[in-house]
């Protein structure tokens, strides 16, 4: 697990673009700047704060390279919600295009138009999966193989592997969802958890009220469950509060034995507060600081023609050291992290 110190040095908030095709910053459009690499990155969605430590990432690699950076996004996270801004970004004459996908397979003929005229294409905190040939690079927040069977386990622990459980996903397209939702599945076949039981999967579209509507309907469909897994910040933030508000967490004035157990994926600014009443117990994360500033070196360096992804090949940066490519052409920003009452306010990000 990487030490306390170095990633707290890296995690202080940015600010993120908000709004629909509205950019944080744009490129110079006249003078000697314009002749300066061009970034954009499209998150997801606008207004999520998760995404605020990614772009801040992509900030400070492109001041140290310096190279203009401007972020704009969708204000939903559907499949094909940021198609119109990959194609505007294109039409803009951008250089790099960062993108976390909301869809992996939706984007795919925009993204191979993009390649055409010689944008670099790198994906962030996502992947194309299944689709990897329509982009030059990935940035993973870490091995996702590892993030669904470590999320089951850290349940697994605080409800003492037994009971009913549910998962509060992002959109039902979400790579990066599906993938961890299938790694908790293929582990709960295991005989470490033959005594917990997937209840139901429901989706909150990583927005705040649909996110708060599907964690009061589980509790109300569900009276007995245990525990709830939410592997995204505005879903275990939105879960968080329904349960402090209900007070049938572990602890609370409304609990039903043990209470309920909710840990998942999110930032420790934003659970903090919900550690601190005792709401949720751990959670995990990764640094998405880490990735935006891993993608922001990989697309300048594959446009300068310094670097070309292959299996194998590796890169140097200034802040983070040296990263190899996997055989997908994929880099990953670093380990999860686990945070508790023992360590959530060492962070600060």
């Amino acid at each position: 697990m990487r030490a306390l110190r170095s990633l707290a040095l890296l995690a202080i908030v940015g600010v993120v673009a908000a709004g629909c095709h509205k950019a944080s910053e744009g490129p110079a459009a006249s003078g000697s700047q314009a002749k300066s690499l061009r970034v954009v990155y499209i998150p997801k969605n606008t207004g999520n704060p998760y995404f605020d430590e990614v772009v801040r990432g992509f900030k400070d690699a492109c001041t140290e390279m310096h190279a203009d950076f401007f972020t704009t996004g969708p204000t939903t996270a559907d499949a094909t919600s940021q198609i119109p801004i990959i194609n505007e970004q294109v039409q803009r004459g951008v250089d790099v295009i960062a993108i976390s996908p909301n869809s992996p397979d939706a984007l795919n003929q925009v993204l191979d138009d993009a390649r055409k005229k010689g944008i670099a294409v790198i994906t962030v905190d996502a992947d194309l999966v299944g689709n990897e040939t329509h982009r030059d690079a990935a940035v993973l927040p870490t091995d996702f193989s590892k993030v669904g069977p470590s999320q089951l386990d850290l349940l697994g622990k605080l409800v003492g592997f037994k009971g009913d459980f549910a998962i509060l996903s992002a959109t039902t397209d979400a790579p990066n969802q599906n993938v961890w939702i299938a790694g908790m599945k293929a582990a709960l076949s295991g005989p470490k958890y033959s005594q917990m039981k997937l209840v139901d999967i429901v989706y909150g579209d990583d927005e705040p009220q649909k996110s708060t509507n599907e964690a009061e309907a589980l509790l109300a469909k569900y009276p007995n469950l245990s525990g709830i897994i939410s592997p995204t910040s505005v879903g275990l933030a939105a879960a968080a509060q329904t349960l402090k508000l209900a007070g049938n967490y572990p602890g609370g004035p409304h609990a039903k034995g043990a209470g309920i157990q909710l840990t998942g994926l999110s930032t420790p600014n934003q659970l903090a507060p919900f550690v601190k009443d005792g709401v949720v117990t751990a959670f995990q994360l990764w640094a998405p600081y880490n990735e935006g500033y891993l993608a922001a070196y990989i697309g300048a360096k594959i446009k300068d023609g310094s670097l070309k992804p292959a299996a194998g090949a590796s890169f140097d940066t200034p802040k983070l050291g040296k990263r190899e490519f996997s055989p997908k052409l994929e880099v990953t920003g670093g380990p999860l992290v686990t945070f508790d009452k023992s360590n959530v306010n060492q962070y600060n990000f």
